[in-house]
């Protein structure tokens, strides 16, 4: 089975993208970050052209994940369980809930598609909303990991993190900013600590899944690598490869990520819907 987790940048400015690289590269599951619309907006139809059936989980033009599969979608959640809100207090006095969370059960593993908040600057509140949102996060997988330790279960997404030096182009740049702060890093870590581990790296030690577009960033490859697929043990097992698309990062109307796949050892059967090329 081939999972995949990409941040398009807008699903509705790069439908075609997105979906042509889906049946080209033989995808059976991808989890979207940044989808950018509200469900009623998202393009259906080419998806389901190509094969695929999607959830979504949108708000508005900001933030949205949501996942495309052809093979059967189950236990379907959107949020997670204690994650905290930003923003003004709603009329019954709770912070609302962003859109950056969402699971699904394909072949009986267990895939989430995360957005984690960006921080923003290490002094704005978004950057203590954004530890408090992994240090949640981390409670729940303690708790899913404790509930269900033999069922696969992976967190894929844009991390907003990168971890090591060596995921940035010049950690110099850096200095003082998000993304590479002390803190972001041990709240990754965290992950880790708890059993869960980065099933790409072993496989591709260096490259980088995000350029800006400003100042020629992608042309010089000043890069990041802060889009993961952090797995269980149970689902590190059934890893068999993996890929970071970088040449998604070309070409026309491109995001500004790349797409990030690990191939699975499960037996999915036949698909009978047929594939548009």
């Amino acid at each position: 089975m081939r999972v995949a987790t990409w941040n398009v940048n807008s699903i509705r400015a790069r439908v075609d993208r997105v979906t042509e690289w889906l049946v080209r590269e033989d995808i059976d599951v991808l989890a979207m970050q940044e989808i950018k619309c509200r469900e009623d907006q998202f393009p259906l139809l080419s998806f389901t052209e190509a094969g695929y059936d999607v959830e979504i989980h949108g708000a508005n033009q900001w933030n949205g994940v949501a996942f495309a599969s052809r093979l059967p979608m189950e236990d379907v959640t959107r949020d997670f369980e204690t994650m905290p809100g930003f923003g003004k207090l709603t009329a019954a006095g709770a912070l609302p809930l962003e859109a950056r969370a969402m699971a699904v059960t394909v072949a009986g593993a267990r895939l989430w598609s995360l957005y984690v908040p960006n921080g923003r600057e290490v002094a704005d509140p978004h950057y203590e909303y954004k530890l408090d949102w992994l240090g949640k996060l981390a409670e729940q997988t303690t708790a899913w990991l404790a509930a269900n330790p033999g069922v696969p279960l992976a967190l894929m997404g844009d991390w907003n993190i990168a971890p090591l030096d060596s995921d940035v182009w010049d950690i110099h740049v850096f200095d003082g900013a998000t993304h590479v702060s002390p803190r972001e890093r041990e709240a990754f870590a965290r992950f880790e600590t708890l059993g869960l581990t980065d099933v790409v790296r072993p496989r591709i030690p260096v490259g980088y899944t995000y350029w800006d577009y400003k100042q020629l960033r992608f042309p010089r490859n000043e890069g990041m690598r802060i889009d993961f697929i952090l797995g269980s043990d149970a689902f590190a097992e059934l890893v068999t490869d993996a890929v970071i698309y970088r040449n998604e990062r070309k070409g026309t109307a491109p995001s500004d990520h790349v797409p990030v796949l690990v191939d699975l050892d499960i037996p999915i059967g036949d698909d009978d819907r047929p594939m548009i090329f």
